[in-house]
């Protein structure tokens, strides 16, 4: 399972277990809904720092593979990195 899977997951099961921590009390639902947000959300910034940490490094290692293909699209597509052809003359520099 990926680690933005488990962090979401994470997050989700920390609302839902804020929230039904909050049933019994005598407030509004969209009070106890707002609460179990906010508090959910502080209590993850300390609780899955390790599954955020890890979904982090998976995000930018996607982007720096994407980063690469295209750079490496680009320059296909410039014609930068097509092999050489035996129809071509030899260049001075080349041995014969």
């Amino acid at each position: 399972m990926s680690a933005a899977v488990k962090y979401t997951l994470g997050r989700i099961g920390l609302f839902v277990i804020v929230l039904v921590a909050l049933l019994p009390t005598d407030l509004d639902i969209f009070l106890k809904l707002i609460v179990a947000l906010a508090f959910s959300a502080a209590a993850s910034f300390f609780l899955l720092r390790g599954w955020r940490d890890q979904m982090a490094e998976e995000m930018a290692a996607a982007a720096e593979r994407r980063r690469a293909e295209k750079e490496r699209l680009r320059s296909a597509l410039a014609g930068d990195d097509q092999p050489p052809t035996t129809d071509q003359p030899p260049t001075p520099d080349s041995p014969r």
